[in-house]
């Protein structure tokens, strides 16, 4: 997976660094050295993380960043943090929740919570064109390929699962060699086919790479993610919103997968025979499903006493 470019994203702060390294002093040399090697770990600490990390005093990482030029440690963590604004927000909500005092049950309680929202918000910003057409192209196309990558991974392999009986050919990334091989079956598709790009912040960068090549081979996209400012939005032809805000994580996959489960209804729905799908499906896997004994026992002795040339009273 393509990663950002972590000296880049630092930048001001290192080239500050390098003007100024020779006449540091040890203590801040040692700062400096630290900064350089952990660009995002120093982005996502406080004053006294760093200082603990470094083995230098809290006065003396504030010196070091006022060394460097900047009016304190606040101002040289912001400039730091910039470029990681979108992976630093999780970790920064993350360590407001931990330190509020809180049972299990109330945090368990405020994540349903923010669920309830989150699902209540995705339902009010459903556009009812949009749904119709998302549910057509999935059922109309001849191939379609799930792209997701992280927890995305995971969802695009449930969505895949509940097409999977009402459309011809699905698969989804989960469980493939990596991205590399991904764009080799992408590489096949064409305007006949759909693929359907599932990412949420933290954005994956393989996911926009894929799809910014399907878009010039003219795929038909649909994208699921978070926002029209997300950036498969400007890559898809159909794109669908769920809000997934949480606290103690950087998304709520339940909200995702329950828009996913949403659709999924849509096109059963819209399919043309989705009991005789269903049905089919379900006496194809019944030998890898699950059944009592004792009910298997019972139904045959229903099945002998009302027909005695039944097989099994043999």
């Amino acid at each position: 997976m393509n990663r950002p470019d972590t000296q880049a994203l630092g930048g001001t702060v290192n080239a500050r660094i390098g003007k100024v390294y020779m006449n540091l002093s040890k203590a801040h040399k040692k700062a400096a050295d630290y900064v350089l090697s952990n660009v995002f770990r120093s982005a996502t600490m406080s004053i006294d993380e760093l200082a603990n990390a470094v083995g230098i005093s809290v006065a003396t990482a504030n010196r070091f960043a006022r060394a460097l030029g900047f009016e304190g440690y606040p101002q040289f963590r912001a400039e730091l943090v910039s470029g990681f604004e979108a992976m630093l927000v999780p970790i920064d909500n993350l360590r407001n929740e931990v330190q509020r005092p809180a049972t299990p049950a109330e945090i368990i309680a405020g994540t349903l919570n923010e669920d309830i929202a989150n699902l209540e918000a995705t339902r009010r910003g459903l556009d009812p064109a949009l749904c119709e057409q998302a549910a057509r192209m999935i059922l109309n196309a001849e191939r379609i390929y799930i792209i997701g990558y992280g927890a995305s991974g995971f969802l695009a392999g449930l969505m895949a699962h509940n097409l999977d009986p009402y459309c011809k050919t699905v698969q989804s990334a989960m469980g493939t060699a990596g991205p590399s091989t991904v764009a080799r079956q992408m590489f096949k598709y064409t305007e006949k086919d759909l693929v359907i790009g599932i990412s949420f912040p933290r954005y994956a960068a393989d996911v926009v790479t894929i799809l910014t090549q399907l878009k010039e081979k003219r795929v038909p996209i649909l994208a699921l993610t978070d926002a029209p400012s997300s950036p498969l939005a400007a890559l898809a032809d159909i794109t669908l919103f769920a809000q997934t805000r949480r606290q103690f994580s950087p998304n709520s996959e339940g909200a995702a997968l329950c828009l996913i489960e949403a659709i999924c209804s849509a096109v059963a729905h819209q399919s043309a025979a989705p009991v005789h799908a269903a049905s089919e499906m379900t006496k194809f896997i019944l030998p890898w499903l699950y059944q009592d004994p004792s009910h298997q026992a019972g139904r045959r002795a229903e099945e002998e006493a009302a027909f005695p040339e039944h097989p099994y009273s043999a």
